[in-house]
């Protein structure tokens, strides 16, 4: 399958192909979260649909939900019985239509912990996917480990400005061990105009250095720039230089956790520096940089596009848990002024709500599908 998937190159299968690999995974994992706790819950599920539109193909299972897959691969949903549309709100006329035993079934009739338990099923299962694709990687391949020694500055840099010479040994970075020079530039490129505290091992002694990495744009293989922090320092790797470290498989664990961990903070300090106007927001991206991204990382092998479909879970369910109506996040806000007050909002306010989430969500879409299309197609 990988020789098949990267021997496409660039055409319209080498990026649809991966694509709908990696959206279709997540997007299961993340209604199946839904839909096992819903049925834990005792709530029946309706449909189960991968994709939106007409049905491709699909089947009923025995407890009467209909497994779908839809032509329109952006997406998912889980219907439960008593339920208007795919988002979840209520019909007041299938509701008063069902029986005594058919309305017990529905989502609106179970306790307010319940339904919040089913809402944030979906990304939980999306935090859990991530944890389990790192794990796997870890326990599989290990991590390469290459020490974090300066063999080299360039000219004028910010690492030469603050002190740094030939032969340190970066030890830490704000108090935080470092263990490979790909620790150095993870923290470091998230950290651009920030101070930063670097304890090196100079000649076997212990040297306090702060320095600022500098904004600047990279490149990369395929063309892409990137706004990163960077110091102006190099490391020259050689065979000798590179140890794998592996770990057992409850290490891994514990590895993958530290990673989806390390994607999520990532992520919201970069949605946080958007708001706060620190960065800009054309990093924002919609399914055609996605279809864009897939197809690149797939020429890189399989490993490299699970790794993307981690980073992809992840994003998944932290858009899912902002508190906006029509998203998991603005029922659970719901839910949370409803166990408050001791009963739901109003059928109109939360109208008003879904109608307000409705807009917001499809003013996102076109301001990410606009980003993308300036990233893919620049003037």
């Amino acid at each position: 399958m990988l020789e098949w998937v990267t021997g496409l190159g660039s055409g319209f299968l080498g990026y649809a192909i991966p694509f709908l690999f990696v959206l279709t995974v997540v997007v299961f994992f993340h209604e199946l979260g839904h839909f096992l706790v819903a049925r834990w819950c005792g709530v029946k599920v309706d449909v189960f649909s991968v994709g939106f539109g007409p049905e491709l193909f699909g089947r009923n299972d025995r407890h009467g939900t209909r497994w779908r897959l839809a032509a329109i691969p952006l997406g998912g949903y889980v219907k439960f019985a008593g339920d208007d549309n795919a988002a979840s709100v209520p019909s007041r006329e299938r509701l008063a239509a069902m029986s005594q035993d058919e309305r017990r079934t529905s989502f609106a009739a179970k306790p307010v912990w319940a339904r919040a338990a089913v809402v944030a099923a979906g990304p939980i299962a999306n935090f859990l996917l991530t944890i389990v694709i790192f794990a796997v990687l870890f326990a599989s391949f290990g991590r390469p480990i290459t020490e974090a020694r300066v063999d080299s500055m360039e000219p004028g840099s910010v690492a030469e400005q603050a002190g740094f010479q030939v032969g340190d040994i970066i030890r830490s970075i704000d108090g935080e061990p470092i263990a490979s020079f790909s620790d150095v530039q993870r923290i470091v490129s998230a950290h651009a105009d920030d101070e930063l505290q670097v304890t090196v091992d100079r000649d076997g002694a212990e040297v306090e250095l702060p320095v600022t990495p500098r904004l600047s744009e990279i490149t990369d293989r395929f063309g892409n720039v990137h706004r990163i922090g960077v110091l102006g320092i190099r490391r020259d790797t050689s065979g000798e230089d590179v140890r794998t470290e592996s770990f057992s498989p409850p290490a891994a664990v514990v590895e993958g956790v530290k990673e989806t961990w390390y994607v999520v903070t990532r992520t919201v300090d970069y949605l946080v520096d958007v708001v706060t106007g620190r960065e800009p927001a054309d990093q924002l991206g919609g399914p055609i940089r996605v279809a864009q991204i897939s197809g690149q990382v797939a020429t890189l092998g399989f490993v490299a596009l699970l790794n993307l479909t981690a980073v992809l879970s992840v994003s998944i369910g932290l858009l899912n848990l902002m508190p906006i109506p029509m998203l998991d996040g603005g029922h659970l806000v719901y839910y949370g002024i409803e166990a408050a007050r001791g009963r739901p909002l109003s059928e109109r306010a939360q109208d008003v709500g879904f109608r307000i989430g409705l807009t917001l969500v499809l003013l996102l879409m076109i301001f990410a599908t606009w980003n993308d299309i300036l990233h893919v197609w620049p003037a």
